[in-house]
């Protein structure tokens, strides 16, 4: 298969006492491929491997049949290009919100070493990447005196820092109010239309996956596969208004039915 990201007849299980001998199946003869700088999102029924699926792109795991390929090399290790955002920010609250940023620079190689040698660089990078998602003026703040909204820019922030050429984003705003979710859909927006970044979101929000993705793909019930993929024709740029046209209740009612067949 040829893409950015591509998979091909990826299965894999997990152990442990209580799994049986055999392990348990998480996903099975899963295939797809994602162009470079799109935008893909995943949904499907819950326990069906979506998670399963960021990790073995990442590198996090490593699957027991099948190839996972990122930007045209076989992944035997943590993926470098990749950030990754979640539902939870896990900001450290004794580090003020730029200094949670910088924390991946201080660790991760090469930029372990840059940061000492010209850490206002790094400093003057992170402060831009704040205001680029509105919070110019908060990197002096700590987690706490943050909202949730805000906690959970600083977290896109960070996985942004080291400027990836891949994003992973696993259910990152499904902790949020709808007012504070629906800001973030288009913060993820404008990200992703100035830097061309490639993004797989997973999600269990129909209405988020559709109106933020180019591409949509539907996985089974344990063990997961590939069920559907649709192609969201809605023009870009999206406002928050085509969430309410005719033609994107479509789409989220048609991912529904596959959802609900899934389940099945």
């Amino acid at each position: 298969m040829s893409g950015f990201i591509a998979l091909d007849g990826v299965s894999h299980r997990y152990g442990g006492i209580q799994a049986g001998p055999e392990g348990i199946l998480a996903i099975q003869d899963l295939t797809l491929s994602v162009g470079r700088g799109e935008f893909a999102a995943v949904v499907g029924p819950s326990g069906c491997g979506k998670s399963t699926l960021m990790k073995l792109v990442t590198g996090l795991q490593f699957p027991f049949a099948g190839h996972v390929m990122v930007a045209g090399e076989e992944v035997r290790q943590p993926v470098k290009i990749a950030g990754m955002a979640f539902q939870a920010p896990t900001l450290l609250p004794w580090r003020t919100t730029l200094e949670n940023l910088l924390l991946p620079l201080e660790i991760v190689r090469p930029h372990r070493g840059e940061i000492r040698r010209n850490r206002a660089a790094y400093v003057e990078r992170a402060e831009k990447l704040l205001a680029s998602v509105g919070l110019d003026g908060f990197g002096s703040k700590y987690p706490w005196q943050l909202s949730g909204g805000m906690q959970q820019r600083t977290s896109l922030c960070r996985a942004l820092i080291h400027e990836p050429q891949l994003l992973m984003l696993d259910e990152p705003f499904g902790a949020l109010d709808a007012f504070t979710r629906e800001e973030l859909w288009c913060v993820i927006r404008d990200l992703h239309a100035v830097r061309g970044i490639t993004i797989i979101l997973v999600t269990h929000d129909l209405r988020e996956a559709v109106f933020l993705a180019d591409r949509v793909f539907v996985m089974s019930a344990r063990p997961g596969r590939i069920l559907a993929e649709r192609k969201i024709d809605l023009p870009r740029p999206r406002d928050l208004e085509v969430t309410f046209s005719t033609e994107f209740q479509d789409i989220v009612h048609e991912l529904r039915g596959h959802i609900v067949k899934a389940r099945q």
